[in-house]
């Protein structure tokens, strides 16, 4: 589901609209355009490039897209999810909770429309999971974002305003607003 909602896949029926536009009628290359400059991706294993800077991997989707980082929110998100002085140093210098939250750094940086999120809990501890829910709901509320975040983790789900189960290919909405309760 998430690679269909991201354009990586193609349906074999429907349409995907993201804010009014349908995707799935987009050529590759429009597609890919379309992507880097509408939708946030945060993968489990959080795909960061080992061989360039943390600041650089954060800005790595206005880089490709040519466009210059707006240095005030550049800056505020850094700060929001206490990076700021981890932009010099290489990924491999970094805890796994440090490294998510520079791939949630990088997939905000561009504003996007919607921020997809596989599993970004899967590889952390209790403690770093509690702190990425946080930095979620930070994100959500300070950057206006919608996330959609894919796992198997029940903790992470409830911690969500609305969650929706996939059974035998149906999405059904089990709940929602659980985010007091959590």
């Amino acid at each position: 589901m998430l690679h269909l909602i991201a354009g990586v896949d193609e349906p074999t029926e429907g349409k995907i609209y993201i804010q009014d536009t349908e995707i799935t009628k987009m050529s590759e290359k429009d597609l890919t355009i379309f992507r880097r400059r509408n939708i946030g991706l945060i993968y489990q294993f959080f795909n960061l490039i080992p061989n360039i800077t943390v600041g650089k991997n954060i800005l790595l989707p206005l880089l490709l897209d040519g466009r210059r980082e707006d240095r005030e929110y550049f800056n505020e998100i850094v700060e929001t999810l206490g990076i700021e002085d981890k932009l010099n140093r290489f990924p491999n210098q970094l805890s796994g909770g440090e490294q998510q939250r520079v791939a949630i750094a990088r997939s905000i940086v561009n504003r996007p429309a919607i921020i997809l999120a596989d599993e970004p809990t899967g590889n952390l501890d209790r403690k770093r999971t509690d702190e990425i829910i946080g930095l979620f709901r930070l994100v959500n509320k300070r950057f206006n974002a919608t996330i959609l975040i894919i796992t198997h983790e029940e903790r992470v789900a409830l911690s969500c305003k609305k969650v929706f189960k996939m059974v035998d290919g149906i999405l059904q909405e089990i709940g929602g607003d659980f985010v007091e309760h959590y």
